[in-house]
């Protein structure tokens, strides 16, 4: 059974999770699955925008507790501490490969997002959420701690409280409140459609252009406190764009009020 669909069309990757009986929980072989989708478009240069969705009433309800019994007699060090993916294990790769993709990645909310889903969903540029999403750090439910890369995310997004808050009492909280503490970028009635009409907007933008918007605010959080980093690497990013062939398109479009031609 398919645990994943990836669909491009428009220069959008479509990527749904497909296990919408399951409220798309996370058994081995969807986590590897959800990996192999977005490593598979890691060279796609005819993908623009990625949109991360999940079918059903559900984004992801986190793991599926019941698959991942058979590793309770493991040795946990064997499978989390090998980095079998650059700086990453499968679990964290889960989520960091849609920060590690080169375009940028929308994802729509509904239903729930816990534990492991909602470290999937903090591995995208954008998160919008439909009212009412419930959200939650779960780990701290089952006697561990979040370890799909949510620790590596979340200070980008939100404030040291409110990271300890949220995994100390593993409570759910609503896409409202969520979207006041930074861990949500908007709210919509149908947060897929509003998902494809922000990735249609940003499919029009010149390619290059916004690939290298995404490395560039990498790299900016990466060197948070290092000025001197930061603002070379904006001038270098920058000689790397003007004159270029999409730049010169975009410029023209505009000019001609029309839309451009990066093809």
């Amino acid at each position: 059974m398919s645990r994943v669909s990836v669909e491009i069309e428009n220069h959008i990757a479509h990527v749904t999770l497909t296990r919408g009986d399951k409220m798309n929980a996370l058994d081995p072989k969807m986590m590897q699955a959800i990996v192999e989708a977005g490593e598979g478009l890691m060279a796609r240069d005819e993908v623009r925008v990625v949109l991360l969705s999940g079918e059903g009433k559900a984004f992801c309800a986190g793991l599926d507790i019941m698959s991942f019994g058979a590793m309770a007699g493991q040795d946990p060090e064997s499978f989390l501490m090998p980095r079998t993916y650059g700086d990453a294990n499968l679990f964290q790769q889960v989520a960091m490969v849609w920060r590690k993709l080169p375009m940028p990645v929308i994802c729509a909310l509904q239903g729930v997002a816990y534990g492991g889903g909602f470290q999937i969903a903090l591995g995208a540029d954008v998160r919008i959420a439909a009212p009412g999403t419930k959200l939650a750090v779960m780990e701290i439910k089952w006697g561990i701690v979040p370890d799909m890369g949510g620790m590596a995310l979340l200070p980008h997004l939100t404030g040291s409280d409110v990271i300890r808050r949220l995994t100390y009492s593993a409570a759910p909280f609503e896409a409202e409140q969520a979207l006041e503490w930074g861990l949500v970028t908007e709210l919509a009635e149908d947060p897929v459609a509003a998902a494809l009409a922000l990735a249609e907007e940003i499919a029009e933008k010149s390619p290059s252009a916004i690939r290298a918007a995404k490395e560039l605010i990498g790299f900016a959080e990466a060197h948070m406190g290092d000025q001197d980093a930061v603002l070379l690497e904006e001038s270098r990013v920058q000689a790397g764009l003007i004159g270029k062939p999409h730049q010169m398109e975009t410029i023209a479009s505009n000019l001609q009020k029309r839309k451009p031609n990066f093809d």
